[in-house]
């Protein structure tokens, strides 16, 4: 009974009941503002439906001609304009929010008449909660600095303008491909502003250890240093001994997640060693931060978090990775294996992201998998021992000595794996 019921409604009867109901979901939101506002407000529970109802009409009796729904739109936006000056006259901070309300549910009446009912139930609900939410956007607003938005409108450029138009074609004896060379800059600068993200989100909130943590997944080189350096005016060797072991743990769970991007071969090799790397430097690390302090110390404060977008030095990792991609090539095929090794160990004393990621490109294709597997093994376990001298040299002799001493046994941990390869 219930199907033969459905058959006696028209198309035109369900289409008019869904205008009628998102309508009045806006509508109703609006008039629950108009009641908690002393100011003058347009529309209500009965404007807005009779504005879906206005967009739908005009589309059906024009059947399928603009000009109808044109003019339709016109007078409506004029009498929305009448409203809107009417509040600039007496209020100096008049929005406009209900006005274009009021065009969005003309619009979504001229939606379901085009039977495009999904855009037009989800623009109705978006609508709504949108308006719902004025007091949260308007307070998170004040709590995003102007730079941020530019960090975000950076990464914006280089994800959402640059990468569609890098020609994605191979080039060279070497494998260059523009396109997955900027896929690659894309992948790293990713997950640097993800944490970046994350280090301001809990700005105040987790000290120096989710400061380590995080700055690990962006650089943990560079966390070291940072935390050598504030470790010389303070009186907490373990504390910044431990966290500094904690970056360099986390930065075993970055690589895992730039070969899960890049090559799935190198991540089933490496996925189970370096994930038992990262948990005991990220375990051992905050066993050593708890371990009591000779003499006390006031509260350490969290690092500061700094930009990570820069375009000018994503342009520079580009070049930087095309060099080091064709330093590898080179080497590979002048000196085999043991030539690898060895500018996999000398590649340690810097960033070993492009390094790593030039043996994401050439594995299998020109290094087998298991060699370079043992390289990104090699010159990770360079980074960490190269970091344990920084911790040396930037820190306090008790700091320095502990952060030394246990990045040195990380870096001999980590080379346990190549008994897997060799």
């Amino acid at each position: 009974m219930s199907t033969t019921l459905v058959q006696l409604i028209p198309k035109e009867g369900a289409q008019i009941v869904l205008v009628l109901f998102l309508s009045f979901l806006i509508g109703l939101e609006r008039e629950e503002q108009k009641v908690l506002s002393s100011q003058y407000r347009f529309g209500g529970v009965r404007s807005f439906p009779l504005l879906g109802l206005l967009g739908y009409a005009l589309c059906l009796i024009s059947d399928g001609a603009l000009l109808a729904p044109a003019v339709g739109l016109a007078a409506v936006g004029a009498f929305l304009w009448q409203s809107y000056r009417h509040k600039l006259d007496h209020s100096s901070t008049a929005g406009m929010t209900t006005e274009l309300s009021g065009l969005l549910t003309y619009a979504i009446g001229a939606l379901v008449w085009r039977e495009d009912y999904w855009a037009a139930t989800t623009i109705a609900v978006l609508a709504v909660v949108l308006l719902e939410l004025k007091d949260v956007l308007e307070a998170a607003t004040r709590r995003v600095a102007p730079d941020e938005i530019l960090t975000f409108a950076k990464f914006l450029l280089l994800t959402a303008v640059i990468l569609p138009v890098v020609p994605n074609q191979t080039f060279g004896t070497f494998g260059f491909n523009p396109f997955r060379l900027w896929l690659v800059v894309v992948a790293v600068s990713a997950i640097s502003y993800g944490s970046y993200l994350l280090q301001m989100w809990a700005r105040g909130r987790g000290g120096v250890l989710l400061s380590a943590m995080l700055g690990g997944a962006y650089s943990s080189t560079l966390t070291t240093v940072v935390l050598a350096r504030r470790a010389r005016g303070q009186a907490r060797p373990h504390l910044y001994a431990g966290s500094m072991l904690m970056a360099s743990g986390v930065m075993y769970l970055r690589l895992l997640a730039l070969l899960a991007l890049f090559n799935r071969a190198l991540l089933q090799e490496l996925g189970v060693p370096f994930l038992l790397l990262a948990a005991g430097g990220v375990g051992v690390g905050w066993l050593w931060t708890r371990r009591s302090e000779a003499t006390g110390g006031a509260a350490a404060a969290a690092l500061t978090a700094a930009n990570p977008l820069e375009v000018r030095a994503a342009f520079l990792f580009g070049v930087v990775f095309v060099v080091v991609m064709f330093l590898t090539h080179a080497t590979v095929t002048s000196l085999g294996r043991a030539g690898l090794f060895t500018l996999a160990g000398l590649m340690g004393v810097t960033d070993v992201d492009p390094f790593i990621l030039s043996l994401t490109q050439s594995s299998a294709s020109l290094t087998p998998v298991g060699i370079a597997a043992a390289g990104i093994v090699i010159a990770a376990a360079s980074n960490n021992a190269v970091k344990g001298l920084y911790a040396r040299g930037f820190a306090g002799r008790a700091a320095g000595t502990q952060g030394l001493v246990l990045l040195f046994i990380l870096a001999a941990a980590g080379l346990l794996p190549l008994f897997l390869f060799l």
